[in-house]
């Protein structure tokens, strides 16, 4: 039976951190779905469509990943509805440093009170890019740093046009 992950975020935008995690989790699920948050809740620079044209381009186009395994889509609900959805029982989290393991401890917690079949796959971006986070990629390139290192070529000219 194959297998299948939610991976959700913001996606704000995605970053080097992220794609690590995908090509990661890659190696033992079948497939991931890039569910990127329709959700207010946070200040992001890009809307949900602007954010989805970004992950796509960023996924298939920069770094060339097969679209039978990685699927990006949009999403308002709980995340545990988004599984039942996709039929998956896998949240898919990246973690960067310990500050992210508290929140992201209790997240997977309430999940699983609201699915007790979901389990949370956390894994770590290499070492390079467990720095890396979307806010700081945005306040770098606000001052005109270079970002190369940081983001695929698709966000940076998205990141470009929205700062110009």
């Amino acid at each position: 039976m194959k297998k299948s992950a939610i991976y959700p975020g913001t996606f704000d935008p995605i970053t080097y951190g992220h794609i690590d995690v995908i090509k990661k989790g890659l190696k033992f699920i079948d497939k991931i779905i890039i569910a990127i948050s329709d959700s207010n809740q946070k200040n992001q620079l890009f809307n949900t469509v602007e954010r989805i044209e970004i992950v796509k381009n960023s996924l298939y186009k920069d770094i060339k990943f097969n679209k039978k395994k990685v699927k990006v889509i949009s999403f308002n609900s709980l995340t545990t509805e988004l599984c039942k959805k996709y039929k998956s029982n896998i949240i898919l989290r990246g973690l960067r440093a310990v500050s992210d393991f508290e929140y992201e401890y209790q997240l997977s917690g309430m999940n699983k009170k609201l699915n007790k079949n979901i389990e949370t796959i956390f894994l770590m971006s290499d070492v390079e890019n467990q720095i890396i986070s979307s806010k700081l990629v945005k306040e770098i390139i606000n001052l005109d740093g270079d970002i190369k290192k940081f983001t695929t070529k698709s966000a940076i000219s998205a990141l470009k046009k929205k700062y110009e």
